[in-house]
């Protein structure tokens, strides 16, 4: 039977999860807001069935596993080619979603909010000012750079 407790996590993984997945979704990344949803909500149930079959250490051991296992997806996210590497923030993203869905179904809500919010907060405001300094850069082009290409 869900419980109330149960409820409140698996609902707020739903919305912190679409929190996360919004910025990814409207930057058209692979891993956009279901996937970022489906994380999270992923993550909370399988620490929610953790706490109930579990006592002691083994409470602790499913989310161990989410933790290893969300390592492999963020893994799949990474492509490496000529011109560098990229999917290195949508793979941080799935790590960081994961962990916010542990926290929802462990009921650390406190915790996981602080972290929702700090992430949209890096995802979007950060976006911007990277967008500016790359700008910024490509009209003030500096020294270091011709001395590379001169090498």
């Amino acid at each position: 039977m869900l419980s109330g407790h149960d409820a409140i996590g698996i609902l707020l993984a739903l919305l912190f999860g679409a929190a996360l997945g919004l910025e990814r979704e409207l930057s058209g990344k692979a891993a956009g807001l279901r996937t970022n949803v489906l994380i999270c909500l992923g993550a909370a149930v399988f620490t929610i069935i953790s706490r109930r079959m579990g006592e002691g250490d083994s409470v602790t051991r499913i989310a161990a596993q989410v933790v290893s296992g969300i390592g492999f997806l963020g893994a799949g996210a990474i492509i490496q080619d000529r011109a560098g590497v990229k999917g290195l923030t949508t793979a941080a993203t799935i790590w960081l979603v994961a962990s916010v869905g542990v926290a929802c179904g462990a009921g650390y809500y406190g915790l996981a909010f602080i972290t929702a919010f700090a992430a949209v907060i890096v995802l979007f405001g950060l976006a911007r000012i990277e967008k500016k300094m790359k700008r910024s850069q490509k009209s003030h082009p500096c020294s270091c750079d011709t001395e590379k290409q001169q090498d």
